[in-house]
């Protein structure tokens, strides 16, 4: 079991986890406390095709989301996007209990030709990664259950035309929950994400403060994510919530800064600034500073003349 299996479809989960065939070949409510996976679970890792939401408690495995590990020890939702690969470990932490909850596996195909089908690629949380499941009141689990509920009900029920869309709405109503909810994570988790982004501060303080600007380039927003390990948008996301801006954003306030000190305390062209601080064009750097700070970079060197 060392290979990477490709899960194409939802029937597929369903043989791996033993479970009975689902009763919809696109849309599948799964009752955890009835998956038994492999023994050999450390050796399973697959790729999926369909988005997979979680509303699971007590369970003792450890989840792999690309090469990141997404630990729901404490957290009770998860949500993973087609196309990324998986793992399964055994958790020790997570003393021996019953697992249960439920998993909720979309097909993208059952979201075609529904406004859901673009829209569902815009919910950043479907990439988080590193512990970033998502916590819950009693309250709001239980409005949680309902709604996967409701979905699982409305599949079973007579197929008609109006059902697909029913679905989809159920599923969109999950999603904007999960998304309110997630704010409400990032804003009580202030003390943390601070400390995020006073490390993301730093990072690009001492990238700046190198001379070799020339030959590394500017960074990148995947960059100074992978430093601070995370995600690039769960990363984004964070700093909007704390500073109201995106992690593209701090890197150009970073750049401008240095720009500022070199304009202000230097005798280098404006070409050479430019050079300097990883632009290949000096047309570029000039829109930048001015987008930023209103005034040309020569307009603000003469402020200090």
């Amino acid at each position: 079991m060392n290979e990477l299996k490709h899960f194409k479809k939802v029937g597929d989960y369903h043989k791996i986890a033993n479970l009975s065939p689902p009763e919809h070949p696109l849309i599948s409510l799964v009752d955890y406390s009835e998956v038994k996976y492999p023994e050999d679970i450390d050796a399973l890792k697959w790729k999926q095709d369909y988005y997979t939401i979680g509303l699971k408690r007590h369970i003792p495995y450890k989840m792999f989301y690309g090469q990141q590990e997404y630990d729901f020890d404490e957290g009770l939702m998860t949500f993973i996007a087609p196309n990324q690969v998986m793992g399964l470990g055994n958790n020790p932490n997570v003393k021996a209990s019953s697992p249960s909850g439920w998993l909720l596996l979309v097909h993208p195909d059952f979201l075609w030709n529904t406004s859901l089908s673009e829209s569902i690629k815009t919910f950043e949380f479907f990439d988080y990664s590193v512990s970033e499941s998502l916590f819950l009141s009693e309250k709001e689990e239980q409005m949680m259950e309902d709604l996967l509920k409701n979905i699982q009900r409305e599949y079973r029920a007579n197929i008609d035309k109006f059902s697909q869309q029913i679905i989809v709405s159920q599923i969109e109503l999950l999603l904007n929950y999960a998304n309110r909810f997630y704010e409400r994570q990032f804003i009580t988790r202030q003390i943390t994400n601070h400390g995020i982004v006073a490390k993301v501060e730093k990072l690009l303080t001492d990238y700046f403060a190198n001379d070799d600007l020339m030959k590394k380039g500017l960074p990148s927003v995947s960059w100074v994510a992978d430093s601070v390990n995370l995600s690039p948008n769960y990363l984004s996301s964070i700093l909007k919530t704390v500073t109201g801006q995106s992690t593209q954003q701090h890197i150009h306030n970073a750049l401008i800064e240095k720009a500022k000190l070199q304009l202000s305390t230097t005798a280098l062209s404006i070409s050479e600034i430019a050079y300097t601080l990883g632009f290949e064009r000096p047309a570029s750097f000039s829109k930048l500073f001015k987008t930023k700070t209103e005034l040309s970079p020569l307009e603000f060197r003469k402020a200090f003349n």
